[in-house]
């Protein structure tokens, strides 16, 4: 009997020493937006009524951290306003966005497991996609080595509809069936840069006319590119980036693209006590594309899992959610400027100039080559800072459509007014950024 009490008291003794050492954390974040649409995402015909609604997501995130390992995971509720019920109990809305664990193997070595945000440089190609409500997360493995400036990562993804018997068919649209990346990232002096190497799997089938498969398999298309080329020089930054795409699309044809963009940034900065400062930024970025009238060859550039909201205009027109996809390529020539009143208020005012970057021909077969030029874009954006847990974000963006344009987006007549505008209410208690959506 005394052995077994002083058993079960270091037992005791040993549970306690454990959980002292780890450190449990629940919290959260709450985003309701409202937004009137008038040609957001895609130009907006004729006779057409305006879309207004409000739409939510609220997310509950929990990590529990020991010395060796950290888990986290984060439950959303995305939904719009009415579209469930109020005597319902039930609905599809409630999604889990993460489930990962990671164990630290050594002072440099990690490796972190299961559905987990893919987030980095610009967001460019990899991005969380958080304008998105529902935002965006990969079921995959990570390897990080991470040593001061050096952070080298790699693994992959396999995915499957279910845990099947037999055969391996993925049916998921617009998603990777297996898929690998290594990136590296480092400083040299004040130059800052990454690599990144993506190969993306996507499945394919090949039916008769009776629906029977005759072939089906995964054809791999590869993105090689320097996501972040960055340099400062006083108040001025420069900065760059180039992804190019070759191997075979789900289509079977061969891919040939490109993405390039630099710009420069220049900061005015005001008295120290003010904290005020204006920010000036010129660029540009050309994804290539597929001329209209030879589509043998796939030639256009695409963004896959980037967050692509933040780029070409907030209308979200080109390369979110599929728009623009595969087409004839765009050159975007932006000037962008903002004012910060102090560290709580900003005024941002984004201007682009949009352009084709393959040749356009007429539709109706007379093979007329029609002018490159799309149309231009203003956004307004402002935020404000109530306190540490709540802040407002809104904007308003304008879109002045040509007639290539018009032709391209296969509408029929279009609305001579193209607009967008929302209002955003952003409860982020614990998290750094009090904005989403945003080119800062």
């Amino acid at each position: 009997m005394y052995k077994k009490i002083l058993f079960g008291w270091g037992l005791l003794m040993v549970l306690s020493s454990t959980i002292s050492h780890a450190q449990f954390n629940l919290d959260g974040q709450l985003i309701q937006r409202a937004e009137y649409r008038h040609g957001f995402n895609r130009l907006f015909p004729e006779g057409d009524k305006p879309a207004g609604f409000i739409a939510h997501r609220a997310r509950l995130q929990a990590s529990y951290k020991m010395e060796s390992f950290d888990f986290y995971m984060s439950i959303q509720d995305i939904r719009t306003w009415g579209n469930t019920p109020q005597v319902k109990a039930t609905d599809n809305f409630l999604s889990v966005h993460e489930a990962w664990v990671e164990a630290k193997l050594s002072q440099n070595w990690k490796v972190k497991l299961g559905r987990q945000e893919l987030n980095y440089d610009n967001a460019r190609f990899l991005g969380n996609l958080d304008w998105a409500l529902q935002g965006r997360a990969h079921d995959f493995a990570l390897v990080k080595y991470e040593k001061e400036n050096l952070k080298f990562h790699f693994g992959g993804g396999f995915n499957q509809d279910a845990q099947m018997l037999t055969g391996n068919i993925f049916t998921v649209p617009n998603q990777y069936k297996a898929a690998q990346m290594a990136r590296v990232e480092n400083k040299w002096g004040d130059f800052h840069f990454s690599t990144l190497i993506w190969n993306d799997g996507r499945q394919y089938v090949t039916t008769n006319a009776a629906g029977e498969i005759l072939d089906e398999g995964i054809r791999y298309q590869q993105t090689i590119g320097l996501p972040t080329l960055r340099y400062p020089i006083g108040n001025t930054t420069l900065s760059a980036f180039y992804y190019h795409q070759l191997g075979t699309d789900v289509a079977g044809r061969n891919v040939n693209g490109f993405d390039l963009s630099a710009q420069v940034t220049h900061q005015i900065t005001g008295a120290a006590q003010t904290d005020k400062r204006l920010r000036l930024t010129a660029g540009f970025e050309i994804l290539s594309g597929t001329s209209n009238n030879d589509l043998s060859k796939n030639r256009s550039f695409s963004p896959l899992y980037g967050t692509n909201h933040l780029f070409n205009g907030y209308m979200d027109l080109f390369y979110v959610g599929g728009t623009h996809e595969t087409n004839v390529g765009l050159q975007d020539y932006f000037l962008r400027s903002r004012y910060d009143f102090g560290p709580r208020f900003f005024l941002q005012t984004d201007g682009h100039l949009f352009y084709s970057q393959a040749d356009v021909y007429r539709a109706n077969g007379a093979g007329e080559k029609m002018d490159k030029f799309f149309g231009t874009e203003l956004d307004l954006s402002l935020g404000f800072i109530l306190n540490d847990a709540i802040s407002i974000q809104g904007g308003y963006s304008q879109f002045f459509h040509t007639d290539t344009f018009e032709m391209i987006q296969k509408r029929g007549a279009l609305s001579d007014n193209q607009n967008w505008a929302y209002l955003m209410l952003i409860f982020r208690p614990t998290m750094k950024n009090k904005f989403i959506g945003i080119l800062l």
